[in-house]
């Protein structure tokens, strides 16, 4: 099976939203692209409330819908499941977004119209709906991945982003071992280092009305710092890991 465009999309505890997320999704690919093979790949990170059911229920009636189901393994492992199955199925364009009803469809466009200058587009949250304790860490990392790496990405680990499949596989093969916590923040490093240009097109980040963010407070304060020490390690593996996805790209 080969598709022609692939949504990625990792789901936990969105009972109060999914079906309606799912509904949207799916459309989207429909009205898009009419005549190409697409899915949307919901990879439920091992949900605790009613998300399984809910998914169960509404996959036999959308065609276009992939549900995966997974033992909780956080959002980032869930995040790279659905990008190796996205590669299993040979996508040739991979978007990633998430499952809490922050994004609108129609700004997809805007990464799509720049398909044919990069393998590797980022939206960019220009207005965040989110607390402040997260922007603070955002920024945080924005500024961490410029200090460390050379380079400036806006929203490296935001959950909208293009890639063209290939490319995805030569970035995933380079993920480093053990996995981080938040590989999004990674294979942008790597695809910006490797020459792509990620453009950081801004986008609408809408407010959550519905679920709970998982990580907060200490919590969120742990993950910065794991995410900071992975990054520093990953600093003395980047550049033969770039050398290799130009390699595997040429």
């Amino acid at each position: 099976m080969s598709l022609f465009f692939s949504i990625v999309m990792p789901a936990y505890n969105e009972e109060e939203c999914i079906e309606q997320v799912v509904t949207m999704w799916t459309s989207f690919l429909k009205k898009t692209f009419p005549n190409k093979e697409t899915k949307l790949i919901v990879i439920n990170d091992g949900s605790r409330d009613n998300t399984k059911v809910i998914l169960d229920r509404i996959a036999p009636s959308i065609d276009n819908l992939l549900v995966v189901h997974q033992p909780n393994g956080g959002h980032g492992n869930a995040v790279v499941n659905g990008y190796r199955k996205a590669a299993e199925l040979n996508s040739e364009w991979v978007f990633q977004t998430d499952s809490d009803d922050q994004f609108v469809t129609e700004d997809v466009v805007k990464l799509w119209d720049k398909r044919n200058e990069s393998n590797f587009i980022l939206g960019y949250r220009q207005i965040r709906h989110d607390a402040s304790a997260r922007l603070l860490i955002t920024r945080i990392l924005k500024y961490t991945i410029s200090f460390v790496y050379g380079t400036f990405i806006n929203d490296a680990n935001i959950p909208f982003r293009l890639i063209k499949g290939s490319y995805l596989k030569a970035l995933l093969s380079q993920l480093p071992n053990p996995e981080p916590f938040a590989p999004n923040i990674f294979l942008a490093v790597m695809a910006k280092k490797a020459g792509q240009k990620t453009f950081d097109i801004p986008i609408v980040h809408k407010e959550r009305l519905t679920g709970t963010v998982s990580i907060l407070r200490w919590k969120l304060l742990k993950v910065c710092i794991q995410s900071f020490k992975e990054l520093l390690r990953f600093r003395l593996e980047l550049n033969g890991k770039v050398r290799a996805i130009k390699a595997a790209t040429k």
